[in-house]
């Protein structure tokens, strides 16, 4: 088995799992929060196709499939390669911790037989993830709407 090359960040957020699901799962305004995309298109919603334009690869366009959808509590985000030879999987997970606040991570993995080739062009998304994540914490806590 090859190692997957895998990201991650995660954040304890002050605000309901209820509000930060809002604000993951509506597209059209993850510009006005998020500086690490240059627009989402599509429905964020179980089944449906959404297109992510981030700004580390300007130009181009990353289609996923929504393959997972339990409100509130996780999502994740499929796309790649036909017949599995390439696979990157973002899961983001909502975990309440009785205390107010709710643990957010997320990860993305990448797999299947070209991905130690494909691997090798993916540049560092940490930085990003982590950007990702302190922004969702800054917007979900009452930043601008």
């Amino acid at each position: 088995m090859v190692p997957m090359k895998t990201f991650q960040a995660s954040t304890s957020i002050r605000a309901s799992a209820g509000a930060i699901w809002e604000i993951l799962t509506d597209a059209s305004k993850y510009t006005t929060w998020n500086k690490t995309v240059e627009k989402v298109e599509g429905r964020i919603a179980p089944g449906e196709k959404i297109t992510v334009h981030a700004k580390l690869s300007p130009g181009r366009a990353f289609p996923v499939k929504v393959t997972g959808f339990v409100p509130g509590k996780k999502m994740v985000w499929a796309g790649g390669m036909p017949l599995g030879l390439f696979k990157g999987e973002r899961t983001f997970t909502l975990t309440e911790r009785g205390d107010g606040t709710v643990e957010f991570r997320m990860t993305e993995a990448f797999s299947g037989l070209l991905s130690p080739l494909i691997e090798r062009s993916i540049p560092n998304l940490q930085p990003a993830f982590e950007e990702f994540a302190a922004a969702l914490k800054k917007r979900a806590e009452g930043g601008p709407r």
